[in-house]
């Protein structure tokens, strides 16, 4: 399948993987590049170096094109930033900020920007400032989240800009890529199904929670602070919530989630950890490979774009 994204990228499918803080490290990018997708290592807080090394591990494990996801506000943002064009790495996306600073120095390495936008008017900006692309992701994706969803957002910022858009949040199957493209997206991004894949170096406790979760099972905190999570419900996001409803502090809800998502992925905290996940992980039900995923997405998506049922 030939997109705007496929071209753009040099991609077989015009399918990227999520930049998931601790889950999106070297084997999971290489994994999905390798399968004809856009893998992403992601950065989040980690130091320069850390991603530096990760990208190196990336290219032992594939000649595809990958990408590196920045959350600039990050202390170590700027050192990532400047590795990135070091590194000469294909594609950068980018999310909690504006890239505009970096712009110039990753358009001189020839460095793919595409900044995560939840806004039409943010959208635009990204443009001005010569952003490649744009992720727009609804309020349905998992971890911090707009408010928007996919549905009323991707329509709005393809009609706004004249980049090729891509789309976030809430999907995990054919019917929901095939819907993206047919409000205007060029691509998508996804996160949730990817976690589960057998490439993924997450605790098993986690990969289980995805693969048991209902449509009702996540939860949003944060919203009173203005920094909503999306993540399984468990006894964090109960405590959290109560908490969050008889008006504690910022301070003290933030050490309720202080690390949090590594409690979850890294040593399978399922209870207390934060386990983000998007609302579609309802239709997760199965752990494979990265190109099984690939290629079973593109065959229900292309029999949906046919007209089959």
């Amino acid at each position: 399948m030939k997109t705007e994204i496929t071209e753009l990228l040099g991609i077989r499918y015009p399918i990227i993987q999520g930049g998931m803080a601790w889950v999106a490290e070297h084997h999971l990018a290489a994994a999905v590049s390798e399968a004809g997708g856009l893998g992403l290592i992601g950065a989040a807080s980690a130091p320069g170096e850390w991603v530096r090394e990760q990208i190196r591990k990336v290219r032992e494990q594939t000649s595809r094109p990958f990408g590196v996801n920045i959350m600039l506000m990050s202390p170590y943002a700027g050192d990532v930033a400047k590795i990135v064009a070091e590194e000469k790495v294909p594609v950068v996306t980018t999310g909690a900020g504006s890239p505009e600073k970096y712009m110039s120095m990753w358009k001189e390495a020839k460095v793919k920007v595409i900044p995560v936008v939840a806004s039409v008017a943010l959208a635009r900006r990204m443009e001005r400032c010569g952003a490649d692309a744009v992720v727009a992701e609804g309020m349905e994706s998992g971890g911090h989240i707009g408010e928007s969803t996919t549905m009323t957002l991707v329509p709005q910022v393809a009609d706004a800009v004249t980049v090729p858009v891509i789309a976030a949040g809430g999907m995990a199957d054919g019917r929901g890529i095939a819907a993206a493209l047919m409000l205007g997206a060029q691509g998508v991004q996804l996160g949730t199904c990817f976690i589960v894949t057998k490439e993924s170096q997450v605790h098993e406790n986690y990969k289980k929670c995805i693969l048991k979760a209902r449509d009702i099972d996540t939860r949003v905190t944060g919203r009173t602070t203005g920094h909503p999570v999306r993540a399984i419900r468990n006894q964090m996001t109960k405590e959290y919530l109560r908490r969050e409803q008889e008006g504690a502090s910022f301070e003290e809800l933030e050490q309720l989630t202080l690390g949090g998502l590594r409690k979850a992925v890294v040593e399978g905290d399922v209870v207390y950890g934060s386990v983000m996940s998007g609302q579609i992980a309802g239709l997760v039900k199965e752990e494979c490979s990265c190109k099984e995923l690939l290629e079973k997405l593109m065959r229900e998506t292309e029999k949906r774009l046919s007209g089959e049922r």
